[in-house]
């Protein structure tokens, strides 16, 4: 797990063997079963979470109804924003599978990167990514149709359909259960045509 954690830091900047060791020294690598909460509603965290394996997701409960807001899986970073607001959390943070972590807290990464001022600039270019990516799935999310969002995530990834619950997945598409059941059909029926 090391190695695909290395290489993924590797896309932004380079380490020397120190800089890995020193890594390697913070326990960052956990592992998580399936169902595990990693942040409840209200509760206050300064962890970010980096996902090497498995998939975590995040989510509402309004009127006791859970609505999916992302799916994090392999390579996905997810830093809640209660960890930069400090405030306690609106949503919960939690494993979909078994999953394999790296999980850093705040005061860890001030004391990397005051050591390492090449850990701030990859954690700066992460974020402007991260940030611009989050705003056009948003402006996507929001401008399409419940069809289109699910055939966007045929064609971005594909990977959910197979390893999410449906009902997760339907609260993730903004519909029901049922009206995912019934989508599926209609684009099963017009592709057989």
């Amino acid at each position: 797990m090391q190695n695909t954690l290395f290489d993924f830091i590797a896309k932004y900047v380079s380490l020397t063997e120190d800089e890995q060791n020193v890594l390697l020294s913070l326990d960052l690598f956990h592992s998580v079963k399936k169902g595990t909460i990693l942040l409840a509603e209200g509760q206050k965290s300064k962890n970010s979470y980096f996902i090497l394996k498995g998939c975590i997701r995040t989510y509402y409960v309004l009127d006791g109804e859970e609505k999916t807001t992302a799916f994090y899986t392999e390579m996905d970073v997810l830093t809640p924003p209660c960890v930069t607001s400090k405030t306690p959390s609106d949503y919960y943070v939690s494993c979909v599978e078994d999953s394999i972590l790296t999980v850093s807290n705040t005061d860890m990464e001030v004391e990397v990167n005051s050591k390492f001022p090449k850990f701030d600039i990859m954690c700066k270019l992460l974020a402007e990514e991260l940030l611009a990516k989050q705003r056009i799935d948003f402006d996507e999310f929001k401008n399409s149709s419940p069809e289109q969002r699910y055939l966007n995530l045929i064609q971005k990834r594909p990977d959910l359909l197979q390893r999410v619950p449906q009902h997760q997945l339907a609260s993730y598409l903004g519909i029901k259960p049922q009206s995912l059941s019934r989508l599926r059909a209609r684009i099963t029926e017009k592709d057989k045509e």
